[in-house]
This record gives C-alpha cells, sequence and structure tokens, in this order.
C-alpha cells in the first residue's frame, strides 16, 4: 500500500483502491486526460460503480493511456482507445470492452463479460 501511495504522489501511472492486490477480479479503466468519453463514463457510472455488485466483484482501477501499461499486469495487448475496461483475473486479462458505448450498453457488456469469464452472479 505505501508503494501506490508513493506512487500516486510521484505521478505514478495508476490509482487504485486501497490494497487493491488482494482482489483476485478487478476492472481496469485506461484512459486520458482530455477524453470525451472518459468524462461521461465518470458523470454518469463512476460515483455509484464501487456501490454495485458489479464494483464489489470488479474493483475498478485506473490507468493512465500514456503510460507504459503496468508491469505487474499480464494483458492480451496494449490498450490504444480510451476508455478501455479490461476485466482480469489475478493481474491475467480475461477480457475487455473498447470505448464507452452509454450507461445502459455498459452495464449489459459488464454484466456479460463477468458471467461469461467469472463466477459473477449478478445482484442479489
Amino acid at each position: 500500500m505505501i508503494w501506490t501511495v508513493a506512487a500516486a504522489l510521484a505521478g505514478g501511472f495508476w490509482t487504485a483502491p486501497a490494497r487493491a492486490e488482494q482482489f483476485a477480479i478487478q476492472l481496469i479503466m485506461v484512459e486520458e486526460d482530455g477524453c470525451i468519453w472518459c468524462i461521461r463514463w465518470n458523470d454518469d457510472i463512476s460515483e455509484i460503480y464501487p456501490k454495485t455488485a458489479e464494483g464489489k466483484f470488479a474493483p475498478l482501477r485506473r490507468v493512465d493511456l500514456r503510460n507504459p501499461d503496468p508491469a505487474d499486469l499480464d494483458l492480451a495487448r496494449t490498450a490504444f482507445f480510451t476508455p478501455t475496461f479490461i476485466l482480469l483475473r489475478d493481474d491475467v486479462e480475461l477480457a475487455r470492452i473498447e470505448g464507452y458505448p452509454g450507461e445502459d450498453f455498459f452495464w449489459g457488456l459488464l454484466g456479460k463479460m463477468l458471467k461469461e469469464n467469472t463466477d459473477f452472479a449478478g445482484a442479489s
């Protein structure tokens, strides 16, 4: 956790929930400053995401597009579009959503991605 704080203070390439390394499943959001679709996602989703069943199951970790891929992640390929949402299990990519198609489509695509690649049961 100290490294996380130090990286963030030093202008590191990601921010994460406290002790993100404990989460087997996580959702990476690759973003960049000025991305209008990232701003829309933040306006529509970011505040409620951690309160949802999906957000509790797959906590969000943000990665800046302009920095190299984080060394702790095994991605299938580099992200070129923002936002890109990458589902990981134990830091290995399972699936991704490229772009933000709006709130309704996002939740549907995320739910499908979780159900097809994890043991996510959905909201109870």
